[in-house]
C-alpha cells in the first residue's frame, strides 16, 4: 500500500525568507515541482513509489496539478483540508510535512505521521 504524502505549501514555502511573498503562486509552483522525484524516491524512511499531494490555499489556488504531484486548492484555509486529507487516507500510511504545531496535533489525531519541511527543503 503506497504511503500518502501530504505536503502543507504554505507552511513549507513560508519557512524559508527567500522573496516568496513576492509570487506567492510561483513559489508553491516551483515548490511542487521539487516534490516529483519524492513521488518515485519515498520520503522520511517510506520507500517510493508514495502519493504526493500538495495542498495550496489563498494565492496558490489554482496551481495544477502536474505527473508525481496532485494538486489540492483548498476552499479555506488550508489546514482544515489537510486534516482531510490525511483522514481519508486512515487505512494506509500518511505522512503530512509541515511545522504548523497545531496542524501536527490534529493530523496526528487521525493516525497521520509529521515531519518538517526540510525534510522536502533541505
Amino acid at each position: 500500500m503506497r504511503t500518502l504524502v501530504v505536503v502543507d505549501a504554505a507552511n513549507v514555502v513560508g519557512s524559508v525568507p527567500d522573496g516568496w511573498w513576492h509570487d506567492r503562486r510561483g513559489a508553491a509552483e516551483r515548490l511542487r515541482d521539487r516534490l516529483v522525484p519524492y513521488a518515485e524516491e519515498g520520503i522520511a524512511g517510506h520507500p517510493g513509489p508514495v502519493e504526493v499531494v500538495l495542498v495550496v490555499e489563498g494565492a496558490a489556488r489554482g496551481v495544477e496539478s502536474i505527473p508525481g504531484v496532485r494538486v489540492e486548492s483548498a476552499p479555506a484555509g488550508g489546514d482544515d483540508r489537510i486534516v482531510e486529507v490525511a483522514a481519508e487516507a486512515a487505512d494506509r500510511p500518511c505522512v503530512v510535512v509541515t511545522a504548523d504545531r497545531e496542524l501536527r496535533r490534529r493530523v496526528e489525531e487521525s493516525g497521520a505521521e509529521c515531519v518538517g519541511p526540510r525534510t522536502v527543503r533541505p
